[in-house]
């Protein structure tokens, strides 16, 4: 019995006060709510057919839109294009595979949803819900020389260029503040 009570408070206290690293041992300081190892991987962003689809989409959402192939964030103003207006593709180079052909034959569960801090009703496939931490991207050094087929919507920071940048299955866009 006190294993079992020891388990559930481990489980809770978990959820209430996350910290997630993925692909390392532990996050780099207490104001990280998701921070990623330096293996060359980047963040892939989920695929919509449009940003229309997007149902209740808050500022800071971004997705990869099958329409006109871009990576996008949404911003109060409506959605902002982070591939710089240049269309990309989901036709994989080494396989010639599209990727919607695998998109469209998985059934999606439409309610699924994985909150990291507090969990609250913002809409999301990954919401970080904390005030006071941030998510630090994969960090890759020349993503366009060392990420080996990149998937469309993928991001990650380039730790030679100190930028941003997006993949949008055609070329890296890069991005600064």
């Amino acid at each position: 019995m006190k294993n079992l009570a020891i388990i559930i408070f481990s489980v809770f206290s978990m959820t209430v006060f996350s910290q997630v690293s993925i692909g390392k041992s532990s996050v780099s300081s207490n104001a990280v709510s998701l921070e990623f190892g330096d293996q060359h991987r980047g963040l892939l962003l989920p695929w919509v057919d449009k940003t229309d689809d997007v149902v209740g989409a808050v500022n800071g959402t971004m997705v990869y839109t099958l329409n006109d192939k871009k990576v996008k964030v949404k911003y109060a103003s409506g959605w902002k294009d982070l591939s710089v207006n240049t269309e990309g593709t989901t036709i994989d180079p080494v396989t010639f595979v599209d990727g919607t052909a695998i998109q469209n034959t998985t059934d999606e569960n439409s309610t699924a949803k994985v909150s990291i801090g507090t969990p609250s009703s913002t809409p999301g496939i990954l919401v970080l819900e904390d005030a006071d931490k941030a998510m630090i991207l994969p960090k890759v050094a020349d993503p366009n020389r060392n990420i080996v087929n990149p998937s469309p919507g993928m991001m990650v920071y380039d730790t030679t260029k100190k930028l941003l940048a997006v993949f949008n299955g055609s070329v890296w866009s890069y991005w600064r503040s």
